[in-house]
């Protein structure tokens, strides 16, 4: 079969998009990965899948590790080339799986970036009254910090998930798996005053109205924008390396180490599996001091 890397990347994610109803996120990730992998067989003179063989995967894999990617970065690679292997085989592109004599990399848990109390405080407080987003910047920030909502999650919140007479808000998370987490009075109030002086402002007419935090043209507030909203204030405040992930990395912390048993902060996280919400454990340096200073006989 002579045909380019081109029809068999377009068929796969298609059919990760139909057959195996992937989120958006997770198809754009493997899309990334699969152009970054035909730019490198490109470069190689690899053209047609048919020409694969495990070595190509293998070279490809090395160069990704002299590029330092880290181990997890290596390993989702990895996942993408045995799935589009997978495929090819099946869809006759290939007849012999390259991906077969692949060994998966020890991936290595790097200890999530916190925020101190006073760091996340600040963050909280940057928007200004006289910022014209001021009322929808302040809801979105008392909101990830109180849930430890994603950015796209955020992002992809209806008018109808937000209950704000019991407290809670339904979030669709990876994989379209839904959670309901209750939030504070602040980020409740945050939110309600938001929605009741700002929100309708923002409406046109030709605008989907169904997204609960919108943009000043009256569309969807997408990660991206939530992204670089979050690094203005942060600079704002003058806090440094701070993005969307660091809050929910602060508001996973800040619970466990206020006692909060790990499985209920599994599932406020929507982490499928708890050994993924268990990197928390480590990070709580303040915590980890107290303890040696109360317990041990040579503190």
């Amino acid at each position: 079969m002579d045909v380019t890397f081109n029809q068999p990347v377009r068929e796969f994610l298609s059919y990760l998009r139909i057959e195996c109803g992937l989120a958006a996120n997770t198809i754009e990730s493997y899309a990334l990965d699969l152009k970054r992998l035909c730019r490198f067989l490109a470069e190689q003179n690899i053209l047609h899948p048919a020409d694969l063989d495990g070595r190509h995967f293998i070279d490809y894999l090395r160069s990704l590790r002299e590029d330092e990617l880290t181990g997890k970065t290596v390993a989702r690679h990895l996942a993408t080339l045995r799935a589009f292997a997978r495929f090819l085989v099946f869809h006759q592109y290939c007849e012999i799986d390259p991906s077969e004599m692949l060994e998966r990399p020890a991936t290595w848990q790097r200890v999530p970036q916190v925020m101190q109390m006073k760091h996340i405080r600040a963050l909280l407080e940057s928007p200004q009254p006289s910022d014209r987003m001021y009322l929808r910047d302040k809801a979105v920030l008392e909101l990830m910090y109180a849930t430890g909502c994603r950015a796209s999650e955020v992002g992809a919140i209806h008018v109808s998930d937000f209950h704000d007479d019991i407290g809670v808000i339904k979030i669709t998370g990876k994989g379209g798996r839904q959670r309901i987490v209750p939030i504070g009075k602040p980020a409740l109030e945050a939110i309600q005053q938001y929605y009741r002086e700002l929100r309708g402002n923002l409406i046109h007419d030709d605008a989907n109205c169904e997204y609960l935090f919108l943009t000043l043209r009256g569309t969807r507030m997408d990660r991206f924008v939530i992204w670089a909203m979050i690094k203005k204030l942060a600079k704002r405040a003058g806090l440094t390396n701070v993005h969307p992930h660091v809050i929910r990395h602060t508001f996973a912390t800040h619970l466990l180490g206020g006692g909060a048993d790990l499985r209920v902060v599994q599932e406020l996280l929507g982490h499928a599996r708890v050994t993924t919400t268990q990197i928390y454990t480590h990070v709580d340096q303040g915590r980890l001091k107290k303890v040696i200073d109360s317990f041990h006989p040579r503190p």
